[in-house]
């Protein structure tokens, strides 16, 4: 049993070693803030997308690097997971893309106020977070042939931006996008240029609750679009 100088000594010893110990890592993880955060990047547009996001209460909603409301979906790598292009068509026109489902608020931003939220997300998104969020399952069915193949004559076919900026993030095509909806290698089989053009202007009105959003593409970049999609077969 301890006597009382020596229960004092022992006490008073671990204090200091602990705070020192604390204080030692509070000081490297100090130290590694500005390489882990790449504040190196942190344009003037990203501070203005940060006082935009903070402005008008986004939190109250969504989580950003794990803290915030979980009403609406978790932002920190939305970059990645939706791009640039998607989220700002989506921020322009919150119900045009999901009508009558997203309960997000029109904020009716300005371009260059859209540019900046969106600069901030990037910025966030490429964070080191020690892998944090952690990436989600989203399932999908296989084929029943195994992979879907490509013609080398397909494959040769430019994409227009627009596919690479906004479908890419939900379809694969050729192996590469997204898995949220089906992959896009024989769309041409089973539709033609006029019936993807006029899915392509309004997809809810082709088939009511589709997932499908409308991206409120331009009627060149629905023939574009079309044309480019008519010739997955």
């Amino acid at each position: 049993m301890l006597s009382k100088s020596a229960a004092r000594r022992f006490f008073i010893l671990g204090t200091f070693l602990f705070s020192a110990i604390f204080l030692a890592l509070t000081v490297d993880t100090v130290r590694q803030i500005p390489e882990r955060t790449n504040e190196d990047q942190l344009s003037a547009s990203v501070v203005r997308g940060k006082v935009i996001w903070e402005d008008n209460n986004c939190m109250g909603c969504h989580t950003i690097m794990g803290e915030g409301a979980y009403y609406a979906p978790e932002l920190t790598k939305v970059i990645e997971r939706r791009g640039a292009a998607w989220i700002k068509v989506f921020m322009k026109d919150t119900q045009a893309m999901y009508p009558g489902r997203r309960k997000m608020v029109q904020y009716d931003f300005t371009d260059e106020q859209l540019d900046d939220v969106i600069a901030f997300l990037a910025w966030v998104g490429k964070m080191d977070l020690n892998g944090f969020p952690k990436k989600p399952y989203l399932q999908q069915s296989e084929p029943e042939t195994g992979e879907a193949t490509v013609s080398s004559a397909t494959q040769a076919l430019p994409s227009p931006e627009v596919f690479s900026q906004l479908c890419l993030a939900c379809h694969k095509l050729g192996g590469k996008g997204g898995n949220v909806g089906p992959a896009l290698d024989t769309i041409g089989q089973r539709m033609n240029h006029q019936e993807l053009a006029v899915w392509l202007k309004d997809p809810n009105a082709v088939k009511p609750g589709t997932a499908m959003p409308n991206l409120g593409l331009s009627p060149d970049k629905i023939e574009e679009l079309a044309g480019f999609l008519s010739q997955q077969k």
